[in-house]
């Protein structure tokens, strides 16, 4: 356990600037990092096998991690100090940066999986987030996600997850178009792809058929699903709406996804 007054401190660097974006999709990767925030965050992370690099703590947080620490230093500081290290209010008084796993094959992450989710190009870190959760309640067995898809280990990706990103297996695949849906195809899936096109199923058709092994697919938040992502797919599949609405957030219309097709 360390106290330090100085937010200029050095050992604090993983920590600084946190809203900073860019910087921390620099820092993150390169440096083989991500940030794990508040006591349960840090606590499934640590469930999960990972392992913590250091600990940047309030003083009346300290007993919700000294049990997770291990050998990492616990730096603590004061409300203040914490503020001016991160660019923000660090309510939940507990942050740790934490080793990011080396991301496993996909062929590995999908071994049994009955039903994956495919993320394509989502960007916001808060909907990867809330996917995720959905993903670990609602029952989807792995996720995938696509190079430009935001990172689900990002701060608050993680936040928002409430952790739950630990529970889910995830990793990188290619573009659908740059061999992803060969490669899920091989694995014995039947893509099912979320968008808007003339000939598409709802999605209480699909949750009928009787398919060993699918892969549900979203895209990105402004355009949703690239046409020849659809192109590529077994079938295109949309959610029956009124009141004039034509979507949802991608969030959200994954959770209805994952309700309909739990006991597929």
């Amino acid at each position: 356990m360390i106290r330090i007054d100085d937010a200029s401190d050095p050992r604090l660097s993983d920590y600084r600037d946190l809203t900073d974006v860019a910087l921390r999709r620099v820092v993150e990767p390169a440096g083989g990092l991500y940030i794990a925030e508040s006591a349960k965050v840090i606590a499934r992370a640590h469930a999960a096998g990972h392992r913590a690099r250091s600990f940047l703590v309030q003083e009346k947080w300290l007993p919700d991690v000294t049990g997770l620490a291990g050998d990492a230093p616990v730096f603590v500081v004061s409300d203040e100090v914490a503020e001016q290290v991160t660019g923000y209010a660090v309510h939940r008084g507990a942050l740790a940066a934490m080793h990011r796993p080396a991301a496993a094959p996909v062929s590995d992450i999908v071994a049994g999986a009955r039903l994956v989710l495919v993320l394509e190009d989502i960007v916001d870190h808060t909907n990867v987030g809330a996917i995720m959760r959905n993903c670990a309640a609602l029952g989807a067995d792995a996720v995938l996600v696509t190079p430009r898809c935001a990172d689900p280990l990002y701060r608050r990706s993680v936040r928002v997850s409430m952790g739950t990103v630990f529970q889910v297996p995830w990793s990188r695949m290619p573009d659908l178009a740059e061999g992803g849906a060969e490669a899920l195809k091989h694995l014995g899936f039947r893509i099912a792809a979320f968008g808007f096109r003339d000939g598409a199923i709802t999605l209480d058709q699909l949750s009928v058929q009787r398919v060993d092994k699918l892969a549900i697919v979203f895209g990105t938040e402004g355009h949703g699903l690239s046409a020849r992502s659809m192109d590529l797919a077994d079938d295109v599949v949309t959610i029956p709406m009124r009141g004039g609405v034509d979507s949802l957030n991608v969030a959200s219309a994954s959770a209805v996804a994952l309700w309909e097709l739990r006991d597929r």
